[in-house]
């Protein structure tokens, strides 16, 4: 993989961040690398929880991709720690060389030194790709998802 340093998001990498968010037919709807505004404010709200990390790949000081991991304390399944994965972004010309598997091993390193006894994560119903990526590590689509738009 070379040298590849996965840390903490910082302000100046939100512009990176928004793109690769935005950089598909999905988030191309929803994002708006054009008013950063609101991703920075949300950035200071994550860098405050102890419970979120927002973190970026960089590779040869370029931001290659993109992850948020949530560690959620909880009453069931015996008083457990879950963590959920949002948001996972390689770059366009960085897929294919194993960044996204490194990405989801860091968040499994990281939900288990966090005590977590479960990771989850939910993934678009038309993205087979990724669904297919995900199974191949081990994880299985084992529940049905629902959003409300508020």
């Amino acid at each position: 993989m070379g040298d590849l340093e996965i840390r903490a998001a910082v302000a100046e990498d939100i512009p990176a961040i928004v793109g690769m968010l935005a950089d598909d037919p999905l988030g191309a709807q929803r994002e708006s690398p054009d008013d950063l505004g609101p991703y920075l404010t949300a950035l200071e709200r994550l860098t405050a929880d102890p419970n979120q990390r927002l973190v970026v790949a960089v590779r040869e000081g370029r931001v290659v991709g993109t992850l948020q991991l949530t560690i959620i304390p909880g009453l069931s399944r015996r008083g457990s720690t879950r963590s959920v994965v949002e948001g996972v972004r390689v770059h366009a010309d960085e897929r294919g060389s194993g960044l996204g598997t490194r990405f989801i091993e860091w968040a499994i390193e990281e939900s288990r030194r966090e005590h977590c006894q479960l990771i989850q994560l939910t993934s678009d119903n038309t993205r087979a790709d990724a669904h297919r990526f995900y199974e191949r590590l081990g994880f299985v689509a084992s529940h049905v998802g629902f959003k409300l738009q508020l």
